[in-house]
């Protein structure tokens, strides 16, 4: 089964806003209605919905006219942290009742297959570029399958686990050595963003080193893929 977000930033544009417009108009009351048809979503989670598509339009309609290459890393950037907004939305609102098959067919998100063929384990390796914002911060911006390697599956490719030490540091994030592997790394996150930051506070002038790979949402060895390069930097 494909992607139900859409590839393309003019037709995910108007699939993101019809998301929007379908899900508030189902969570509020309307007359001579005195209950929404929708109570199981949290106000906050539709305002952090509506803020995303906000972010979205603000940093896509830029683009529409003659722009520069920093609006368009805006855009893509934009575009990335909606997607991470939308997915785990999708799965924890729209997924079950009283969401119907009608429901989810209106706002262009497939229906579950009842008997879907098994996740895969990801098979593609996973790279990123590192940034430095400021002071103790690292960022792995454009989190990418390589280019070279096996092309992503949407299913199994479900996020990204970051791995990582601190050579000589401190705590939970200590190594004592450079690693080999991404499993001398002692201590890692998840995410399903193409960027994460992290805040080494108090480790400045030491090497930092990551590792990536994609997990798919069994998690554990069957949903782990292999690990990607390891990566370095001295922290600032």
């Amino acid at each position: 089964m494909t992607d139900y977000i859409p590839k393309k930033d003019a037709d995910f544009d108007i699939w993101f806003k019809n998301l929007v417009q379908y899900v508030n108009q189902k969570c509020i009351a309307v007359p001579p209605a005195t209950e929404p048809e929708w109570d199981h979503i949290p106000a906050s989670r539709r305002n952090e919905l509506n803020n995303s598509y906000a972010d979205w339009y603000t940093a896509y309609v830029i683009t529409l006219k003659p722009h520069t290459p920093p609006e368009t890393e805006a855009k893509n950037e934009a575009r990335d942290d909606s997607e991470a907004e939308i997915r785990p939305f999708v799965n924890q609102y729209l997924r079950f009742p009283p969401v119907t098959n009608v429901d989810r067919t209106a706002m262009g998100i497939h229906n579950r297959d009842p008997h879907p063929t098994p996740v895969p384990k990801p098979t593609a390796q996973v790279e990123a570029d590192l940034t430095f914002p400021g002071i103790h911060l690292v960022e792995l911006k454009k989190i990418r399958p390589i280019a070279s390697g096996a092309p992503p599956d949407p299913r199994s490719d479900y996020g990204v686990r970051i791995y990582y030490g601190i050579l000589d540091g401190s705590g939970r994030e200590r190594i004592t050595a450079p690693p080999l592997t991404g499993d001398d790394l002692p201590h890692s996150v998840f995410t399903r963003r193409k960027k994460y930051r992290f805040d080494f506070d108090g480790s400045s002038g030491k090497t930092v080193y990551l590792c990536m790979r994609y997990e798919n949402d069994k998690g554990g060895e069957e949903g782990e893929g292999p690990f990607g390069p390891i990566l370095s930097a001295v922290i600032p």
